[in-house]
């Protein structure tokens, strides 16, 4: 069994219920999950923010769960956003799928590098020792 990640949210800032400021991942081995997309098993891309943010989590939480770790190991959260794309339905998305997990999280927006992509998201987490 290993320790969780740690949030770090000094006094001084703003504490939200949502994110950590900052996250101490206990050391040991340590996975940094690729960009996911919004893409099923086949392949093919959702339509939609909400459908493919869900799915995209969906894609991250399968791949922790095959090396070993879980949603509460997670130390970090990137999500990259189409430009122009109003987020509500991909925070939605998120709370669905993510639950009310703290994770440091950070947003952006940038144009992605598949076609109909709406949101990519990638991810950094502890691996728990067996």
């Amino acid at each position: 069994m290993s320790t969780p990640p740690i949030a770090v949210d000094p006094p001084s800032m703003y504490t939200s219920p949502a994110f950590a400021q900052g996250m101490i991942l206990p050391a040991g081995p340590t996975l940094f999950v690729g960009g996911q997309n919004g893409v099923d098993a086949e392949g093919a891309l959702l339509d939609g923010l909400g459908p493919q943010t869900e799915q995209a989590l969906r894609n991250v939480l399968t791949v922790l769960a095959e090396a070993g770790s879980g949603p509460e190991h997670v130390a970090k959260l990137t999500i990259y956003l189409a430009p122009g794309i109003d987020p509500s339905d991909g925070y939605a998305a998120t709370t669905a799928v993510w639950g009310g997990r703290r994770t440091a999280v950070t947003v952006v927006s940038v144009a992605p590098a598949r076609p109909g992509a709406l949101v990519e998201i990638d991810a950094v987490a502890a691996v728990p020792a067996s």
